[in-house]
């Protein structure tokens, strides 16, 4: 796969957080020309540029809500991920116009600045709450993906390409449960779970990057990819922790769902997974071919959508105790305070 970037730019946009480190650390040591790293949060930009101390990555201070300062990031560019969002559900809920400036109208920019400058191939990046979103923050993600699929039109006929990919929570991610529990488990405290019987997709970092780079290489415009993944029980999850950091007798707290929580996610809606393409790991739902002739979306209906179910955490693998406890020792975080060591997550 890496071999595609040969010789290549590719820019990241919200490249400090956990995804763009990922990537980073798959591709600095490949035959990739540049690796662009665009964000607001200049501190960040310093800790990476310390940290890789690599002569392949540039870094680019901007926000996808000014399109001056893509412009110039985009320049050369031959391919683009664009990362950058704003991701904590209560933060949105909270402030749900400044969700609706960088993940819809910063998208918006993003592919504007793609098409102004040839930038060959675009993948944006979307979440399982853009499925029946029921919180500022997914509802917003869905609107991306609506704004990546009608862009989509104008990309191909410019001989360009922009899909999407979907997941669920990235495990560590800073922000994400399970740091959470950690802390409370090491500092003595109570865990505090919503509901035990939710359930949550389960992905590692390097699952994201290898669907990214699946809908990179076989992405046609408009395509959103999502790929299969177990899910767990937070009452899995939890048990699976404190096995791990051999506490069974920590107390659990249970809180109530909060507001804009979901008991499950979902990855594809009932529709979506009617019309998807089963490609063994992964689904990809194809844009609507449709054109702008109005007539074929009232007049012509497709009797798949009745079909089938959702594609959710309640109806994927399930993880049993063992098996989350396999998955989270795949984590340099897990792995480190096991071992005493000290854990530092990116955001």
């Amino acid at each position: 796969m890496t071999n595609m970037f040969e010789g290549k730019t590719l820019l990241i946009t919200g490249g400090t957080g956990s995804f763009g480190n990922a990537v980073l650390r798959r591709f600095l040591s490949s035959d990739i020309a540049e690796i662009r790293v665009f964000s607001r949060d200049e501190k960040k930009q310093d800790d990476m540029r310390k940290r890789y101390a690599h002569s392949k990555l540039k870094f680019y201070l901007g926000d996808v809500r000014d399109e001056r300062s893509l412009a110039s990031a985009m320049q050369g560019v031959d391919f683009c991920f664009h990362a950058a969002a704003l991701k904590q559900v209560p933060s949105c809920e909270f402030h749900p116009m400044q969700a609706v400036r960088t993940n819809v109208l910063g998208t918006e920019n993003v592919l504007s600045a793609a098409m102004a400058n040839r930038v060959k191939r675009v993948i944006c990046l979307s979440t399982d709450k853009a499925v029946y979103p029921i919180n500022a923050m997914g509802i917003t993600k869905a609107l991306m993906e609506k704004v990546m699929t009608a862009s989509s039109r104008s990309m191909e006929e410019a001989g360009l390409m922009v899909c999407g990919t979907r997941y669920g929570n990235v495990m560590a991610s800073r922000g994400s449960v399970i740091p959470l529990f950690v802390n409370q488990i090491l500092e003595g405290k109570p865990i505090t779970v919503t509901e035990r019987s939710m359930t949550r997709f389960m992905m590692t970092l390097e699952d994201a990057v290898e669907l990214v780079l699946y809908a990179f290489e076989h992405g046609q415009n408009g395509d959103i990819f999502v790929q299969k993944a177990p899910a767990a029980t937070v009452e899995t999850l939890v048990q699976a922790l404190l096995e791990l950091f051999e506490r069974p007798d920590h107390d659990v707290r249970v809180i109530g769902v909060r507001h804009g929580e979901k008991l499950y996610e979902s990855l594809l809606g009932k529709e979506e997974r009617a019309r998807a393409d089963d490609l063994g790991g992964y689904f990809r739902v194809p844009a609507d071919g449709r054109d702008l002739n109005y007539g074929k979306f009232v007049d012509e209906g497709d009797a798949r959508l009745h079909e089938g179910d959702e594609y959710n955490s309640h109806n994927t693998e399930r993880l049993d105790v063992e098996g989350m406890k396999a998955l989270l020792l795949k984590l340099d975080f897990i792995q480190r305070l096991l071992r005493g060591d000290s854990a530092v997550l990116e955001d």
